[in-house]
């Protein structure tokens, strides 16, 4: 199983690989941060300098129906951001 699911790329996250060098992920819920920076390193060639991460909980949402109450969550996911070190750069769009 994949350590790295997805970049995250949003205009956040844009403008934090720009101006910090700092790019996000969504990561495996039970990688620890030293998987993360050997994931990062071996799949795209950089130099990791910090890895922070952040558990986000599932929403609950609450539907109400003709049959009733429907219950529902989304899944919980764990993001990690990543520092690289000075000079170094991951370019997302290379693959699309």
């Amino acid at each position: 199983m994949s350590i790295l699911i997805k970049p995250i790329i949003t205009e956040k996250a844009t403008a934090d690989s720009e101006l910090r060098n700092c790019y996000s992920f969504e990561v495996d819920t039970k990688a620890n941060k030293l998987e993360i920076k050997q994931a990062v390193e071996s799949a795209y060639g950089v130099s990791v300098e910090k890895v922070r991460t952040v558990n986000v909980r599932p929403d609950r949402k609450t539907r109400y129906t003709r049959s009733g109450v429907q219950h529902g969550k989304t899944s919980a996911v764990k993001k990690a951001f990543v520092q690289l070190a000075e000079g170094e750069m991951i370019d997302l769009y290379a693959n699309m």
